[in-house]
């Protein structure tokens, strides 16, 4: 079912729950982490918190990177094959003092699917602080643009151009189709409560977006938001799961989550995610009291 045919209270208020379980899972399992555990540990501790905590299926299995890998440096970052690279999944990478780490998961909750990323340190990394505190200025620039009702692709190539001021390097664009955002939708209720996955990623959830592919074929809009000619159209109303990262040198950092697109208006989902919080208590994000 596509969320952009339904966003009532109820429909967002699923996503909503979806969302907070994802960065309830990678909130905890963070302040578990601990010197010398391996990416693939990481990652299963959190496939384990999902699955005890709710969630049924997924977009993607956790994702976890650590140290020159969350820039994507080194096979992580080759970007033949579309991007479809073995070197993405969590490895035997281990984690040190002071080396940065990315945290990805994707559930599904009662069929609403979320998609974050979140950034974090044992130790101190100041690269890594001020890469997290530049993402700011992304999530602004993207929400500013879209209620503009600028064309995606448009969008995408201000985030490059943003990076560029910066110094840093684009690297989503080493993920599968150079992807800033992609769409995520309402599953149906199935009987069958086996949910597949290939490659670690939901076959129920890939359908849908292939059925956005062909959907938005014939509309003439893309469920992958990309700086490619197939993403010149302005935004499409739905849930788009928006993740810029950005490198520098051996660091990587990243925020994700949802983006709620109408027909006139954009809102991110929810203003109470880690990042905002980061950025709230460092005086570089309104707080709600002087936003309203």
């Amino acid at each position: 079912m596509h969320a952009s045919d339904h966003l009532d209270p109820e429909t967002l208020e699923g996503f909503r729950r979806a969302q907070r379980l994802a960065y309830d899972c990678a909130e905890t399992i963070a302040a578990e982490m601990t010197p010398g555990m391996r990416e693939r540990d990481v990652a299963a501790r959190m496939q384990d918190y999902l699955d005890d905590n709710g969630a049924e299926d997924c977009f993607h299995r956790p994702f976890a990177w650590f140290g020159d890998r969350t820039a994507f440096r080194g096979l992580i970052g080759v970007s033949q094959l579309g991007g479809f690279n073995p070197a993405f999944y969590p490895g035997n990478r281990r984690l040190e003092a002071d080396m940065p780490f990315i945290l990805d998961c994707a559930p599904t909750v009662h069929g609403y699917t979320a998609d974050i990323g979140y950034c974090g340190v044992i130790g101190t990394n100041r690269i890594l602080d001020k890469l997290m505190d530049d993402l700011a200025e992304y999530r602004q620039l993207i929400l500013e643009q879209v209620r503009a009702r600028r064309p995606l692709a448009e969008i995408s190539r201000a985030v490059d151009a943003l990076c560029q001021r910066h110094g840093y390097e684009p690297r989503h664009k080493a993920y599968p189709f150079e992807t800033l955002a992609h769409r995520v939708e309402v599953l149906p209720d199935e009987a069958d409560t086996t949910h597949w996955t290939l490659g670690r990623f939901g076959l129920r959830n890939i359908r849908e977006l292939i059925r956005d592919r062909a959907r938005g074929a014939r509309e003439g809009w893309n469920p992958i938001w990309n700086s490619s000619a197939a993403s010149e159209h302005p935004p499409t109303p739905g849930l788009w799961a928006v993740e810029p990262h950005l490198g520098f040198r051996d660091v990587g950092a990243k925020f994700e989550e949802l983006l709620v697109v109408t027909e006139d208006d954009a809102y991110w989902l929810d203003e109470g995610v880690p990042h905002v919080r980061r950025w709230q208590a460092r005086g570089l994000w309104p707080t709600a009291r002087q936003a309203a």
